[in-house]
């Protein structure tokens, strides 16, 4: 099978066919990493990515809280496998409940209601963070997330503090987060993008732009929290319409630095190119803005740089990687050629100890299948580079697996 290699960026120019993009074209060559042997790629990674400076000491810089990560259980991961959560094409709701709780229990060791109270109060403003990417096939299981909400509802958190965030608002809708689905829930995307403007159909740019030249959304960010990395950003009306800013600061959402007090993190099992698209990256690339910039020197590095900000790394108590179905090839959209009945879930404090599994996970799927893999340690050397920034434990020889039937 010849190795079909895809990642967030080469999404959207592939599925919404963006336009203008400048010199960030050369981002597909470098993530394609369809190098044969390591020698190359290494030389390639040396003579095309000197890392940029960023402003990571400036994240470290403050006092950690209990919460912190790598959270209240570092290195430790429950996967819970249960093959009735489907059937074919339908899901079993009361199997995927019973999943969801024998896995959180298995983390905490305590029971749903002891659990919550290790993780979460009453009168926390709790957001829940999906991947809408392959929207109603390999995007975030809304039952999932129902049933997310309803043990935070039984435990005393009111519906309007429980907000379903994205970084785009169309992609929620996209994927069925909506209010007609989750009534009295705040579905809020970061930012709104143009599609028509952003595939040529239009020149009427006044949906996304104000008078003033700015972006619509620039409001929603907040200009005092950001994540600063000496990358330029290309100048073009595509990209503004796309990433809201075109500097080099790419600032948190308002939503996160003012609102929120905890975040649950529900990302899904897929690749993307050789490496994965899961707890790490939905968390890192859906927090922040003016990202396309940062795609081809920093992509993986932002998985773990932006989680090391206190309104991330305090915040983010829960992440529970959507397994129902998994994707181990074509990603982060959906391509049903790679889609399959998985059938697990997994819950961690630690991001990335979660994703040093599920990593290898999905790499032993896509050798089964025949994919043509690189093992670089590119792939992974920012999962371990967090354990260097005290974010999580990625050594597996120290990641506590708790495995479950």
């Amino acid at each position: 099978m010849k190795e079909k290699t895809n990642h967030s960026f080469e999404y959207l120019v592939n599925r919404r066919k963006f336009l203008q993009l400048g010199g960030l074209a050369s981002v597909s060559a470098y993530l394609s990493l369809k190098f044969s042997d390591a020698g190359l790629l290494a030389k390639n990674l040396s003579g095309m990515l000197e890392k940029p400076k960023t402003n990571i000491n400036d994240a470290l810089k403050h006092t950690r809280t209990k919460y912190s990560l790598p959270g209240l259980y570092p290195g430790k991961v429950v996967k819970v496998t249960n093959d009735e959560m489907t059937n074919e094409d339908k899901l079993n709701i009361a199997e995927i409940e019973k999943s969801f709780e024998k896995g959180l229990t298995n983390l905490t060791g305590k029971d749903l209601n002891e659990s919550f109270k290790l993780l979460f109060e009453k009168n926390d403003i709790i957001g829940i963070k999906v991947n809408p990417v392959g929207p109603g096939r390999i995007s975030t299981h809304l039952e999932l997330v129902e049933i997310v909400i309803e043990w935070l509802k039984s435990n005393g958190v009111k519906s309007e503090n429980i907000i379903i965030w994205d970084r785009f608002d169309y992609m929620l809708k996209d994927a069925g987060f909506t209010n007609d689905r989750f009534k009295g829930i705040r579905i809020e995307g970061l930012q709104t993008m143009d599609e028509s403007a952003q595939e040529g159909k239009t020149d009427d740019n006044s949906k996304w732009l104000d008078k003033d030249g700015n972006h619509i959304s620039r409001n929603n960010f907040d200009l005092d929290c950001y994540y600063w990395a000496d990358v330029e950003a290309p100048q073009d009306l595509a990209y503004l319409n796309q990433h809201v800013f075109n500097n080099k600061f790419s600032y948190f959402g308002k939503l996160i630095t003012k609102e929120l007090t905890k975040i649950i993190n529900i990302p899904v099992f897929k690749n993307t190119g050789n490496g994965i698209s899961m707890a790490t990256k939905n968390i890192g690339y859906g927090s922040i803005c003016n990202t396309g910039r940062l795609h081809k020197p920093l992509f993986f590095d932002v998985c773990t740089e932006v989680l090391a900000f206190p309104v991330i790394r305090d915040k983010l108590v829960l992440n529970i990687t959507d397994g129902i179905l998994g994707q181990y090839d074509g990603g982060p959209d959906a391509n049903t050629k790679f889609i399959y009945n998985y059938n697990t879930l997994f819950f961690a404090t630690d991001p990335f100890a979660l994703d040093m599994v599920c990593h290898n996970l999905l790499l032993e799927k896509r050798k089964s299948m025949n994919v043509k893999v690189n093992e670089h340690p590119i792939f992974t050397d920012y999962l371990r580079y967090a354990e260097k920034l005290r974010l999580g434990i990625t050594d597996l020889s120290k990641i506590e697996l708790v495995e479950m039937n």
